[in-house]
């Protein structure tokens, strides 16, 4: 069986959220379960030199674009066992920012006619294209329409993931023909209340229809979560299905982390105190032995902080620390800003994306508040669970398929279900209770760690539903 991942980023080429860490591991998952797997996405300007060294050009062709034909170099790579091509074209891809230009949806049609057309080019006939997002969502639309007669293309299946449904790559209908190349009868397929939608297609065309965690998949059936596209939805959903994305268990394991301060496991936790204390030490904060709240994210209002504004200082009024890394919008780094002017011995804010930190903030606290008011799946409750940091969630999403609320005593965190400031706030006052009681934590925390968020677990269900495609 053979696999072609085609993706706007993976990591470690360019990144700039968690498809990037899905793109970059489920492939390397797949490659250790024996499925041919590799990856196709844009060759960025941002893209280190240290991997650019990596690359060997292959060739190039001409890609068309509605009535236009682009130059298109074909590079690959090889890292981590997993080989990627690298699609190389400087008007579209040699600037900064991988998102947001006022051309996306010319730059991510040519990408997507070009993962078609340099098939022949290349040593690997794939049995499916897996295409993820609106930026690779005319995959499946262009090879039904323009290359199912070729013997070359005729047997691929297409699977099509959503990662997150309020991005569906939405444009004016005079893009049709000048720019995505469909005649007026071939519009339909990508025209969706009363404009072009590219994910409307991509849904439309694919074999199968997957998305990050079962919740989800049941969710974007609803008008609440699926951003208008429950109607599309609706009448294909015996191809939908939803599977839990997985963490690399390489890249965060607390016993061989480079970026934290100490080693630890859940059979010595003693490392994971020295975390705590360093990065109490760190960001200014009195060494206390109090519950450490810690918050990664980009301070939106549909990741809950809205929430967390509202009780925020009630929250403060418990015996506990609080550390937030992120940015996002002005209203909340404004608050959490002067929550840390106010509060300096309990709030510690530092803004904008740094991975190193992260991880330390991952290792060091004892709690992770995720409260989102929709979270297609979230990775931050998984890696949190590795390094023994207990999630506090709102039971949405993935966020309902990964934590179980620990008060039956088998749980691996804390829950709340409606979208509700306060009761977000009594599950933070349920957990520092647990916190309290040190003898029963220690064990929710190597509970916490046990549990199985690793590719490997995902990678065999995309297998079984590669294979279901292929009988």
């Amino acid at each position: 069986m053979k696999v072609l991942f085609a993706t706007s980023e993976a990591y470690p080429f360019a990144m700039s959220g968690g498809l990037a860490d899905v793109s970059g591991a489920l492939p390397k998952a797949l490659r250790r379960r024996m499925v041919g797997c590799r990856i196709v996405m844009p060759l960025y300007s941002c893209v280190p030199d240290d991997l650019r060294a990596k690359m060997n050009f292959i060739t190039s062709v001409t890609v068309p674009v509605s009535w236009r034909r682009q130059y298109c170099g074909i590079f690959e790579a090889h890292l981590n066992g997993v080989i990627y091509y690298l699609l190389d074209n400087q008007y579209y891809f040699k600037r900064e920012g991988l998102y947001g230009h006022y051309d996306d949806a010319e730059r991510f049609a040519f990408f997507s006619r070009a993962v078609l057309e340099i098939l022949p080019h290349l040593d690997y006939k794939p049995d499916i294209i897996h295409c993820n997002d609106w930026q690779t969502a005319m995959v499946p639309v262009y090879l039904n329409l323009f290359y199912r007669h070729d013997p070359l293309y005729s047997g691929i299946k297409t699977v099509f993931t959503i990662h997150n449904i309020e991005y569906q790559g939405k444009y004016g209908h005079e893009l049709t023909g000048d720019v995505l190349g469909l005649s007026d009868q071939q519009e339909s397929l990508i025209s969706y209340d009363g404009c072009v939608n590219l994910m409307k297609g991509g849904i439309q065309c694919a074999d199968r229809v997957t998305t990050v965690s079962p919740t989800y998949a049941k969710e974007i059936l609803t008008e609440y979560y699926s951003h208008g596209l429950d109607r599309i939805l609706k009448p294909l959903s015996d191809k939908l299905c939803g599977i839990v994305n997985g963490i690399d268990y390489e890249v965060y394991d607390p016993s061989s982390d480079p970026a934290i301060f100490a080693p630890f496991s859940s059979a010595d936790l003693s490392g994971k105190a020295v975390n705590k204390e360093k990065l109490q030490d760190m960001l200014g904060l009195p060494r206390r032995e109090v519950p450490l709240i810690g918050i990664v994210s980009r301070l939106v209002s549909h990741k809950g902080f809205d929430l967390v504004k509202c009780v925020f200082e009630d929250m403060l009024k418990a015996d506990l620390q609080v550390v937030i890394l992120g940015s996002g919008q002005w209203e909340f780094e404004t608050f959490f800003y002067q929550m840390a002017q106010q509060y300096p011995e309990k709030v510690a804010l530092r803004l904008g994306f740094l991975p190193d930190l992260a991880h330390k903030i991952y290792a060091g606290a004892d709690l992770f508040l995720m409260p989102s008011k929709s979270e297609p799946c979230g990775l931050s409750q998984m890696v949190a669970l590795r390094y023994g940091t207990i999630p506090i969630v709102r039971q949405t999403g993935g966020l309902n398929d990964t934590i179980r609320d620990s008060g039956d005593g088998q749980g691996n965190g804390f829950t709340f279900e409606n979208y509700n400031a306060h009761d977000m706030l009594h599950a933070v006052w349920r957990a520092i209770g647990g916190y309290s009681d040190q003898a029963g934590w220690n064990i929710l925390v190597q509970r916490a760690m046990a549990c199985d968020n690793s590719w490997n677990r995902s990678a065999g269900a995309y297998i079984r539903l590669y294979k279901s495609l292929l009988s």
